[in-house]
């Protein structure tokens, strides 16, 4: 057959139309890896306390609405049921089987360990959060040479705490600055009894909005430079760690559209403090839209464990787990199975839903394809990348998601697929107790299965011994 040769004048044309094409490749390419990042999480908010996932009671108009314009995710899990080493999950992307932390027990990064911070610093992006840090304790600025800090684990900007135990305390005297602190007007230490009582609701300055303030604050900095921004807010924690600077021990300076409903105080503050945050989730929201980059930026809303039962509050006043059993240090879903949000104008289509079993140590490779990067090899994260911009035929699922716990009456969790497997820290009848669930039909894990399906039971485990994962958590 002869060979036909295209006139140079076509060929020109063909070869600047694949040049054109290629060029327009490598924008979007581009436009993806410089998406902007901000993962919100907030500490003890259940399941069940937001308006899109069943809520009647609290209002939380913007998280609805976001819902709205984004993605929900009906199976998404914390990386633990308590919050250090929840955090310790997600800025690693490995569960708690590789990190080894199963408790709230003191562990501070050395510096040395892959963060998703680290991860995005490198490929140029801003890093910066605000909040509660918890993996570095720093008391004095002589210690902040310390490899926990997060300044040496990734993030150009912190401003927050940095010791877990006083993260609860929504009036602290000072905060941190990366290395300075940085002095809370009104605020007093608890630990002088000679200040208790004395200070007036109008003197105080309440951590929580010096927090938000500073998150916009880099968001406005950043604007022109891609960035990753986390928004750890510590409500709605009971303040039940820091002490209390008002007479009364109020978590929030107002109880708002709740201060008349005949509840209890704590009710009243647990329900302010969810929708005072859920205002500011709407605030950023509307800062974005300003700033011209909303479209260029993916945002996420979590929180870091289940439900509280702390500080006289109590999670089954508002139903705050929702369908689910258990609570905060549960390994029931009700102390594991989280809200997530998505929101990405054009990108992310509006009002979906997913029931992809996902969680924290998914985060770090969802950033890394988000910024047009290789997430390490040596995590147990799968990006949900695909799931976000709706391509559900490219999006890899996990094998089985993996818990371990020192808390409470329940050590190990464990889900493939749709069921369910919990061991009880207890022994049943000399042998170890084990409890399986198919949450398709028991989401409320309130019939047990494991004495009808042993064979469920037994290929779950095997897939845990062969991972030689623990499987029991009565010691670290």
């Amino acid at each position: 057959m002869a060979v036909r040769f295209l006139p140079s004048r076509v060929l020109c044309l063909v070869t600047t139309l694949i040049l054109l094409v290629g060029v327009s490749h490598q924008c979007l390419c581009r436009a993806a890896e410089h998406s902007n990042i901000i993962y919100i999480m907030v500490d003890d908010l259940g399941y069940g306390d937001l308006g899109c996932y069943g809520q009647k009671v609290i209002q939380t108009p913007n998280l609805d609405q976001m819902a709205e314009q984004g993605i929900r995710f009906t199976d998404h899990y914390a990386g633990h049921t308590v919050c250090r080493p929840s955090r310790l999950v997600l800025w690693t992307g490995k569960h708690v089987g590789h990190t080894g932390l199963m408790g709230n027990r003191p562990r501070s990064l050395t510096g040395t360990e892959t963060t998703v911070a680290k991860l995005l610093q490198q490929a140029g992006y801003a890093t910066g959060g605000v909040g509660k840090w918890s993996l570095g304790n720093v008391d004095q600025p002589s210690e902040i040479d310390n490899p926990g800090h997060p300044n040496n684990n990734g993030f150009d900007d912190w401003f927050g705490y940095m010791n877990q135990s006083n993260a609860h305390n929504y009036y602290p005297p000072f905060l941190w600055k990366n290395d300075r602190q940085v002095p809370q007007p009104g605020n007093v230490l608890m630990d002088d009894p000679a200040a208790r009582g004395r200070v007036s609701k109008e003197r105080v300055t309440y951590s929580h909005d010096q927090l938000t303030e500073a998150a916009l604050d880099f968001v406005r900095q950043h604007t022109s430079d891609p960035f990753l921004l986390h928004i750890h807010w510590t409500i709605p924690h009971a303040n039940n760690e820091g002490g209390r600077v008002l007479k009364d021990g109020m978590e929030v300076p107002d109880y708002g559209i709740y201060a008349d409903r005949d509840w209890p105080n704590p009710e009243k503050g647990f329900a302010a403090m969810i929708t005072r945050m859920d205002a500011d989730v709407g605030r950023l929201l509307s800062f974005l839209q300003e700033l011209s980059i909303d479209q260029n930026t993916l945002v996420l809303f979590t929180s870091d464990n289940g439900p509280h039962h702390e500080g006289r509050h109590d999670d089954k006043f508002f139903d705050s787990n929702g369908p689910l059993t258990g609570q905060k240090r549960s390994m029931h879903d009700g102390g594991i199975r989280v809200p997530l949000i998505a929101r990405w104008p054009g990108k992310i289509k509006p009002g979906t839903q997913s029931d992809l079993p996902s969680a924290f140590w998914d985060f770090l490779p969802t950033a890394c394809d988000v910024a047009g990067i290789d997430a390490p090899a040596d995590i147990d994260g799968i990006s949900y990348l695909p799931t976000l911009l709706g391509n559900q035929s490219d999006q890899a699922r996990h094998e089985y998601l993996y818990w371990g716990s020192l808390e409470g009456p329940t050590s190990i969790g464990i889900r493939r697929g749709n069921h369910k497997l919990v061991r009880y820290r207890k022994d049943r009848d000399g042998q170890p107790d084990w409890r399986l669930y198919d949450l398709t039909s028991d989401i409320a894990e309130e019939h047990d299965l494991a004495a009808k399906s042993p064979e469920i039971v037994n290929e779950i485990l095997s897939l845990i011994k062969r991972d030689a994962l623990p499987l029991d958590a009565n010691s670290e």
